[in-house]
Parts: structure tokens; C-alpha cells; sequence
């Protein structure tokens, strides 16, 4: 373990091995890191009040603040918790808050994340394994972005959203309704516009099955299909993959209205 001399560490801080904090960083509050994690210098972890779990072999760089309380007025220095996995890397000034009582008292981040410059993770939101998130994107509370999902700069995500795994998102998008997964979304507001088929082939998919969801996609986003007679032309399918049932799961399970 190596803390720089000039760093600042609370006394209810947990430590793991071969940890290293950087100059001037400041972790207090029930706060634990797990091993082989980087702080880099200037970074701010944890708070009075919250709680904050950091698993192993992360890099948190400079400027970086790190379980904060929520930007939220009914909050009321509840106890509540920031839970960060393994492997993933939080660039410059990156914020990201606890949770809310009302939200399920947890913020989440899964493994082998990548979140650049200035990225801000609101209260209550869960992002999943192997996602990247560019410069200045901005999720509001309560957004939930499932595995490998790719986001653009200068996106925003407007509270309770959901995007579905192994999706796209272009740069400077606007979100203000559920993305299905295995899609291209963009624009302002951002609607589906086409199956993430490239991401698709990087990601190891089987050609059958990328051409199984292509076709599936296109019933979704051409035509004048009601998203109903979508879902119902999609099931009518024989011998539906995996894949398929998670996508009619995710339009029928749609909470905030599917963007096409």
C-alpha cells in the first residue's frame, strides 16, 4: 500500500492491498477500496453520511469526486451507498453521487467500465459490465444502462431511462425514453434508428444471430407497425433466440415508452 504523504484519510477508511492514493486526495466516511486500486492526485471519496464500496484494480483519476450526496432536495443525510466493481477506469473530473431512500439506496457500477472526462453519474443509476460513456455525458437519477453499451460525448439521459444492452449511442443525444437493446440510437431526442450490427460482430455475435435481431429490429423501426403488432409479428417467430425473448421482454416491460 502507498499513500502519498500529503493525502488526507479518514479513520473509518478501509484500505485493501497494494493500494495507491495520490497527493492531496481526500477518502472519509465509511468508505472501502478494494485491492490493487489507483487514486490518482485531487480526488474526493466518500462523504459524512454515505457509504462507499470500490472493488479491485480500478483507476480513479485526477480531479474525481466519488460518492458524494445526491443532488436530490428530499434527501436527508441518509445512510445511503456507491457501489463500484472491478477493472473500470473513471477519468478527470468525473462525479459520481450515492443513492436515494426513494430509489433503492444504491448507485451502481459494474466491472470493466470506462467513464471519461467529465462524466456525471446521478443518484440511483446502474450501469452494467463493459460499458463506455465519453466526455461530458450526463445521466440523470434513476437511469439504468445495461452491458456493453457504448454512449457518445455530450449525451444526456433524462431520469428513469433504461438502454438496452450492446446498444449505441451517438454523440450529443438527448434521452428521453427506453433504447432497445442492440440498437443505434441518436438525435434529440434520440429515437432507434437501426440494429447495432458492427457493435454486434466486436462483441463475438454469431452471424444467424445478428441476422435474427437485424430482422427483428427492422419490424420495430420500419413501417407504421404499432409497436403492439410489432411485438406480435416478432413473437409469431419460430424458434425464438435468446436474444429475441430478452428484446420483446424489454418493449413489453417498457416503463418510460420505447424510442423509434
Amino acid at each position: 500500500m502507498s499513500v502519498h504523504a500529503t493525502a488526507l484519510i479518514g479513520k473509518s477508511v478501509e484500505l485493501g492491498k497494494n493500494v495507491e492514493i495520490g497527493p492531496y486526495s481526500v477518502i472519509q466516511g465509511k468508505v472501502r477500496i478494494g485491492d490493487g486500486t489507483k487514486v490518482n492526485s485531487h480526488v474526493v471519496i466518500g462523504s459524512d453520511t454515505g457509504i462507499v464500496e470500490i472493488g479491485q484494480n480500478n483507476v480513479v483519476y485526477s480531479g474525481a469526486m466519488i460518492g458524494g450526496p445526491p443532488q436530490d432536495l428530499t434527501y436527508k443525510n441518509e445512510s445511503t451507498k456507491l457501489e463500484i466493481g472491478d477493472h473500470n477506469h473513471i477519468r478527470e473530473f468525473v462525479t459520481i453521487n450515492t443513492g436515494t431512500t426513494k430509489g433503492g439506496g444504491v448507485t451502481r457500477i459494474a466491472d470493466n467500465c470506462l467513464l471519461m472526462a467529465y462524466v456525471h453519474i446521478a443518484h440511483d443509476c446502474q450501469i452494467g459490465n463493459h460499458v463506455v460513456v465519453a466526455n461530458t455525458s450526463q445521466f440523470a437519477g434513476h437511469v439504468i444502462i445495461e452491458d456493453h453499451v457504448k454512449i457518445g460525448g455530450v449525451c444526456k439521459f433524462n431520469q428513469f431511462v433504461r438502454v438496452g444492452k450492446h446498444s449505441f449511442i451517438a454523440g450529443d443525444a438527448s434521452v428521453n425514453k427506453d433504447i432497445i437493446p442492440f440498437s443505434i440510437a441518436q438525435g434529440n431526442y434520440a429515437v432507434a434508428r437501426a440494429a447495432n450490427t458492427i457493435g454486434l460482430e466486436r462483441d463475438g455475435f454469431k452471424a444467424d444471430d445478428i441476422e435474427s435481431i437485424y430482422k427483428a429490429i427492422r419490424l420495430v423501426l420500419k413501417g407504421e407497425r404499432t409497436l403492439e403488432v410489432a411485438i406480435e409479428e416478432i413473437s409469431a417467430i419460430k424458434s425464438p433466440s435468446p436474444h429475441i425473448e430478452y428484446l420483446l421482454n424489454f418493449m413489453k416491460n417498457s416503463e418510460r415508452g420505447i424510442a423509434r
